[in-house]
Parts: structure tokens; sequence; C-alpha cells
């Protein structure tokens, strides 16, 4: 089969773990690598624009096999070559190009082109990551809160009002199971907008936003995803129901259902990187004891 020509539709915004799926190209690529393109899958990609989240981990079956997926990316085709990763030479989006999840194999052997497969998502690692990737949107959020009285100018807010620190200010972000690292650069860029660094104390900005996180929590408020298409670059949002305030946030990643039965917690560093104050967001999201 030609490469495909459509972005893969993809169920995993939706919580699903599994799907059924038609095998629409196989290549053994020159690093060796051989990568399977599906109609339909469950897995999560690994975005190399923004990767915070990274692939799930699970395997195809199909014909009395088993091929273990062993890295899972976004990719790019024009029709004629298919690009992994950052080798895209254009961004998600761009007319007349497809989008397409890209099943990393383990295997030497594959399915066949033409094949029916299930695709079966080690539920486990998901649902960890999902806790990790919830706890970080609620905890940047209760960030934005708690720095809201140092801004001097006017800026973007954030999903429930709040300046958004987290945006205007993000270095880097890693989510992984049951919690996240976020690292904020303090620099000249920053301060221009209006922020102030002066005798910021991370102890004390910790403790005020797990007073929030832990109000939050306690509300056991819905999370749904709300998507504009059931395509790989489709638009797709976070939304909490808090009482009182929804929290809307662009996301392509996955997310538990409710704040019910965790507890969201952070802690927060400053230090110095290339002589730029950086502050360092841990989160930690735990179960509730039975």
């Amino acid at each position: 089969m030609t490469l495909p020509r459509h972005d893969t539709l993809v169920t995993y915004p939706s919580g699903a773990v599994d799907s059924t799926a038609r095998v629409l190209h196989v290549e053994m690529r020159d690093d060796g690598r051989r990568v399977v393109l599906l109609d339909t899958t469950a897995f999560h990609p690994v975005d190399s624009a923004w990767p915070d989240q990274g692939p799930d981990r699970g395997v195809l079956a199909g014909a009395g096999s088993v091929w273990e997926v062993s890295d899972c990316v976004v990719g790019a085709t024009d029709g004629t070559t298919l690009h992994l990763g950052a080798e895209s030479p254009v961004r998600k989006g761009t007319e007349g190009w497809a989008f397409v999840v890209v099943h990393v194999l383990a295997s030497e052997s594959t399915p066949a082109e033409g094949d029916d497969v299930v695709v079966r998502v080690d539920a486990t690692h998901r649902a960890a990551v999902s806790a990790g990737h919830t706890g970080c949107h609620l905890a940047s959020l209760a960030l934005n809160r708690a720095l809201a009285g140092r801004w001097k100018k006017d800026v973007t807010v954030d999903a429930l009002g709040a300046p958004n620190f987290d945006a205007l200010a993000i270095d880097t972000t890693v989510i992984g199971a049951f919690g996240s690292r976020d690292r904020y650069r303090l620099g000249k860029s920053l301060r221009r907008k209006g922020f102030g660094v002066e005798d910021l104390d991370p102890a004390a900005i910790a403790a005020t936003v797990n007073e929030t996180l832990a109000a939050w929590t306690a509300t056991r408020a819905p999370i749904s995803i709300r998507s504009d298409g059931g395509g790989l670059t489709d638009r797709r949002y976070w939304v909490c129901d808090l009482p009182g305030e929804r929290a809307e946030i662009p996301c392509g990643g996955t997310h538990l259902t409710s704040l019910a039965g965790i507890g969201v917690s952070v802690r927060l560093d400053l230090e110095e990187a290339d002589g730029t104050p950086v502050l360092q967001m841990d989160t930690k999201v735990t179960r509730a004891q039975a």
C-alpha cells in the first residue's frame, strides 16, 4: 500500500487502551527500525515539537503473533516519503501532508500491509502518566494564581483568569508516572513583561500552591477531553469543571477522568542556569488510601 493521505485516527483522547486497526504501511528504516502505520490507534505518540508526555507502551497483535511496540512517535508524509519526529520538514496541519502515529517495533518480524491487528496499550503505565499530566495542568494553574500579585503589567491570562506565568516563563516540561517537572526561566524578558522576581520565596509559594491544590482535589471535579475531531492533529482541550469555574487548556495528552481519589502537591526550588534564575516545580500525584 502507498503511504496514507489522511491523519491517523486516534482513540487515546477518550481513554481507550485498545483498538482494532488495519495496517496501512510497513517500512524498514535506514537505521534498522521497523515501523508500522495503522488507520486507527489507541497509542499516544511522543511529539518532537513539545515532548512533554512520552509514548505509550504496549503491543500489536494479530494472526497468532504479538509485536512489542518499542517506541511511538508522530510522523509526517506527503504520500511519497515518511518523516519521523524532528525529521519532519513541515509543521503539523500543513496542507497536503498527513500526520501519522508511527509504531516502532522491537521485533524483526512485522505484520503485513493490509492485515487487521489489535492494538493493546499498557493500561497501568497509561494511568500513571495520565495522573502525572493531570497533576501538571492543575499545578500550573495553582502556581499562576499564587504568583498573580507579582505582575506589574497586564499579560495574557490562563484558563481561570490569572496572569499566565506558566505559559510566559516555561522552559521545559517533563511528565512521568504520577508526576511532572516544570522549569521556568526568570530572565530579563520575563521581567520586561512585568514579573517581579524580588524576594522570591519558593517554600512560601509552594505552600500557597499546595493549599489551592488541596482545595481543588477535594472537589472531586470531573475531567474530560473536548475534541474538534478524531484525527491526530485535530485540536483537543483538557477540561476540568471546578465548582464555579471551568479550566479549559489546549492539550494533546492523556488524563484522568476526575480529581476523585487523588492528591496533588508541589515542591519549588530556585537555582541558576547560565546566570539566569530558574524556578523548578516538581509535582507529585498520590492516590488516596482505600
